[in-house]
């Protein structure tokens, strides 16, 4: 048998080895890889093969080298992992998994559903690329409205965008809704912003819908009370300032007082103590027509809050980016609530 013959020969001996030989992987590795091991002998052969042949030879027996290596790191392993578990005490309780939390986003949003639920209003969801009758249009918003300035645009393409409020869900249930409509709409949304401390280019808000008969700004204000009151407690201040929205007139921004205890109050309220949380206003009259509902029968209020500002307020995080870094070491501080 020639020394090519004789390394195939031995390769597929190896190969057949599927399980450790009986003699111990120790002494497998002194017999084959040993200083007097058969490789050992082997290689010693390669001298006396024709020129010609000492290629094919030596990567032979290379790959043969390769084969027994491989064969003894993996029964090794194995060997290893059986002695483990052999000395582990299999009576001792498991390892506990501990269990996972809501993120604080979603904690607020749920809170803030369940009071308007409360007082009857119902749960509304729209798509979040949306097209410009729904987002800007139908609102008051005509395409030559200076107001567009006011919200920076994602825009998908010439005739969709990605929403820039929820504003759109609550044209949609005017659609398709007979009054009265008392609807809540939470949901993401997009504006193309400078991210900072106070700020985001995605955020969520829940915006709500009051339309009927009667409706007048003291329902709107009673409504916006409660709910701060039922969310932080019934010491809670707010105060409504005078604003613009091009779909509500008359329009407010609504503020809670945050307090200017700690040197992030300051930085957060600006030095005034107090948190903007909201929009608010008696829906314009155009958007009741654009929507086929009547203005001259029925009236209607509408607001839209930042999730992010309201957990913010309720949780005392003094930066809205920690809502979007997944930390963990932040995140398991909600555990249980």
């Amino acid at each position: 048998m020639n020394l090519l013959e004789e390394i195939k020969a031995l390769r597929a001996t190896v190969n057949e080895l599927k399980d450790a030989p009986s003699e111990g992987v120790e002494s497998f590795r002194i017999a084959y890889l040993g200083r007097k091991g058969r490789m050992k002998e082997l290689y010693a052969q390669l001298k006396d093969v024709p020129n010609e042949l000492k290629k094919e030879v030596g990567q032979s027996l290379n790959e043969l080298k390769s084969l027994i290596d491989h064969r003894i790191t993996e029964w090794s392993a194995s060997a290893t992992v059986q002695d483990d578990v052999s000395k582990e005490d299999l009576t001792r309780p498991g390892t506990a998994i501990g269990g996972g939390t809501m993120h604080p986003i979603s904690l607020a949003k749920n809170e803030i559903v369940d009071i308007f639920q409360r007082i009857g209003f119902t749960l509304s969801e729209g798509p979040e690329i949306e097209d410009d009758w729904h987002n800007f249009s139908a609102l008051n918003f005509p395409p030559e409205h200076p107001a567009r300035d006011m919200q920076d645009t994602f825009f998908v393409d010439s005739e969709s965008a990605l929403r820039t409020h929820t504003s759109s869900v609550q044209v949609r249930v005017m659609e398709s809704s007979e009054p009265p409509i008392r609807t809540i709409s939470p949901g993401r949304v997009f504006r193309n912003e400078a991210i900072s401390a106070r700020s985001h280019c995605i955020f969520h808000q829940v915006e709500g819908l009051y339309i009927d008969k009667g409706v007048s700004f003291a329902d709107l204000k009673q409504t916006l009370l409660y709910f701060a009151k039922e969310l932080l407690g019934e010491q809670t201040d707010i105060r409504l300032r005078p604003s613009y929205f091009p779909f509500t007139e008359p329009s407010a921004e609504v503020d809670v007082y945050w307090g200017l205890e700690t040197e992030t109050d300051y930085r957060i309220t600006k030095g005034t103590g107090w948190l903007e949380i909201m929009g608010c206003g008696m829906v314009d009259p155009a958007v009741l027509s654009n929507c086929n509902i009547d203005p001259e029968i029925y009236s209607g209020f509408a607001f839209g809050m930042g999730i992010e500002r309201i957990a913010m307020l309720k949780y005392q995080v003094p930066d809205i980016r920690m809502f979007f870094e997944n930390d963990k070491r932040f995140l398991k501080q909600f555990k249980g609530l």
